[in-house]
């Protein structure tokens, strides 16, 4: 089946307040979602980009909450007030849940889902692996062999790699999606995306 490559962080508010929507066109579009989680602590640096702690206290308040508010109240994806508690705690083992849900052969799109919704609307931490099999068990799957998995050195490779591919595609933040190699970045790129499922861009006229 044709796919869409996606790539984020699993708990990357955007990702989030774009999730529901990606899953809608790309079912819509007979299209796979490739998750392809990654390490933003990697990415977003080697994009350009400056930390979201080095960025200015103007550029946080819209950014990372007038632009979210926006966001969720458009996409009809509700979102807690303040920022998660555990949000700077470390994404390998959610990360790497889902790396492990897809290579044994598990659909992963509503376990992204449900950790992204958690993390944004009831403030859970997704570094913490009771809370990501209560999660992994809501959405029908047998948590204990993902989790079991997601710190391998197997896994970790493959997270690894993600992030090294997305640094060469210049994947600079989450989330980030391909179709057919065009890039799109960020979940307000998602009515392009499904523009391009149907019709694909002309090519860039710049070199």
């Amino acid at each position: 089946m044709p796919e869409i490559e996606y790539f984020y962080s699993a708990h990357s508010i955007y990702a989030y307040l774009g999730s529901a929507r990606i899953m809608e066109i790309a079912q819509a579009a007979g299209r796979t979602l490739v998750h392809r989680p990654i390490d933003l602590h990697q990415s977003v640096p080697a994009g350009g980009a400056s930390s979201f702690k080095e960025r200015s206290t103007k550029h946080r308040a819209y950014f990372f909450r007038r632009e979210i508010d926006r966001w969720s109240e458009e996409r009809n994806a509700p979102v807690m007030t303040g920022y998660p508690q555990y949000h700077q705690n470390d994404m390998a083992l959610c990360n790497g849940m889902v790396i492990a849900g897809v290579q044994q052969g598990q659909a992963v799109d509503q376990l992204v889902h449900a950790m992204l919704k958690s993390h944004w609307l009831e403030d859970t931490d997704l570094a913490d692996r009771d809370t990501l099999a209560r999660l992994g068990k809501s959405v029908g799957l047998d948590p204990e062999p993902l989790l079991d998995a997601a710190m391998s050195e197997e896994i970790k490779a493959v997270y690894q790699a993600n992030t090294d591919e997305a640094i060469a595609r210049s994947v600079f933040g989450s989330p980030t999606y391909f179709v057919d190699e065009d890039m799109f970045y960020g979940q307000d790129r998602l009515e392009m995306v499904e523009r391009a499922l149907r019709q694909p861009y002309a090519p860039s006229k710049v070199a």
